[in-house]
C-alpha cells in the first residue's frame, strides 16, 4: 500500500538576464515523474549530479517554496495516513505545518546541516519544540532516548557539533529525524560525505532503525553500489527524469535502461578482469 504518491511532478527553476532581469529560461529539473512509495519500504534514488533526485526529494518536502520563491512546480504529491490521503504539494506553509512531522529529512552534509552554535540535545530537541506539547522534561528523555538509540550516550547531548566525527553528526541528524517520530524519511545522499568505512555503519544503521520504527525511506544517492543493500526498490533518474524503476535484484541483474546500465559499469570491481571487462565494453570491444 502507498504511503506517498507522486503524481506528474514536474519542477522549473526560472532563469533570469539582462539588466531588468527579465525571465528568459527555465531548468527543467523534474519532468512528469511520478513514483510510489510503499509503507514500510526503502526506495532508492539514484543519478548524477544534476539529475533531479534531490529537488525530486525537496517537492516531497514542499520546502522548494521557502528556498526559491519563483520555481514552477505542478502534478501532486499526496502523503496518505490512515486510509486519508491528503496533497500536500499546494498546501501554504502554515497548513503543511500538521503534515511536516510526517516528513522528515536527513541532510547530505553533517558538518553544515548542524547548528554550531547548539548544543547537540537542543538540536534534537528543536522538532520537539516546534510540533509537539511535551514537557521539558518528557523533551529531555526523549532526547536522551533518541541518542541512544542512534548508538551515542547521554553525556555527549552537552557538548557542540564541532566535538565529534563526521559519522557521529550524521548519527546526530538521524536522531535529530526520528524525534518526531515520522513516517516518512527522505535521506539525501546521507553517506556521501562520509568515509567509506562509516558509510556502512550508517547503512546498517537506518536499516535497524526502519524496522524498529516501521518507517519508509526514500534514499538518494549517485551510486548504484550504496543503495544496493538498503533498498527494496530503485529508482534511476536521468536529466530529470525516472527512466527505470524496479525491484533492486531487477536493476542489477536486468536493467532496462541505456543509463542503468551505465551505472551499473561504473561500480568498482574488486579484480582486474573485471575492470578490464568494463574497459572492453566501453571501447565497444569484446
Amino acid at each position: 500500500m502507498p504511503i506517498l504518491k507522486v503524481r506528474d511532478l514536474s519542477v522549473d527553476f526560472p532563469i533570469f538576464g539582462g539588466i531588468l532581469q527579465k525571465h528568459i529560461d527555465s531548468v527543467h529539473a523534474v519532468k512528469n515523474l511520478s513514483l510510489d512509495l510503499l509503507k514500510g519500504e526503502t526506495l532508492g534514488i539514484v543519478g548524477e549530479s544534476g539529475s533531479g533526485k534531490s529537488t525530486l526529494g525537496n517537492a516531497i518536502l514542499n520546502v522548494l517554496r521557502l528556498t526559491a520563491p519563483d520555481v514552477k512546480i505542478s502534478g501532486n504529491i499526496s502523503l496518505v495516513l490512515d486510509g486519508n490521503e491528503t496533497e500536500l504539494s499546494r498546501l501554504s506553509r502554515k497548513q503543511s505545518k500538521p503534515y511536516r512531522q510526517h516528513i522528515q529529512m536527513i541532510f547530505q552534509d553533517p558538518y553544515s546541516s548542524l547548528n554550531p552554535r547548539m548544543l547537540v540535545k537542543d538540536i534534537i530537541k528543536e522538532p520537539l519544540d516546534i510540533n509537539t506539547d511535551l514537557t521539558n522534561a518528557e523533551k529531555n528523555e526523549k532526547v536522551d532516548w533518541l541518542l541512544n538509540k542512534v548508538g551515542l550516550n547521554t553525556e555527549q547531548s552537552t557538548r557542540y557539533p564541532h566535538e565529534f566525527s563526521g559519522g557521529q553528526r550524521q548519527r546526530i541528524g538521524i536522531a535529530r529525524s526520528l524525534a518526531t517520530e515520522p513516517n516518512i524519511i527522505v535521506a539525501d545522499e546521507p553517506v556521501s560525505a562520509l568515509d567509506v568505512s562509516i558509510q556502512a555503519q550508517i547503512i546498517n544503521l537506518m536499516m535497524d532503525l526502519q524496522e524498529e520504527f516501521d518507517l519508509s525511506i526514500i534514499f538518494i544517492a549517485h551510486d548504484l553500489s550504496v543503495v544496493k543493500h538498503i533498498s527494496d526498490r530503485i529508482g534511476v533518474m536521468y536529466n530529470g527524469e525516472l527512466v527505470e524503476i524496479n525491484d533492486t535484484d531487477a536493476i542489477f541483474e536486468s536493467p532496462k535502461h541505456d543509463y542503468t546500465k551505465e551505472l551499473l559499469r561504473a561500480i568498482p570491481q574488486p579484480d582486474p578482469a573485471g575492470r578490464e571487462e568494463r574497459k572492453k565494453s566501453r571501447l565497444g570491444t569484446s
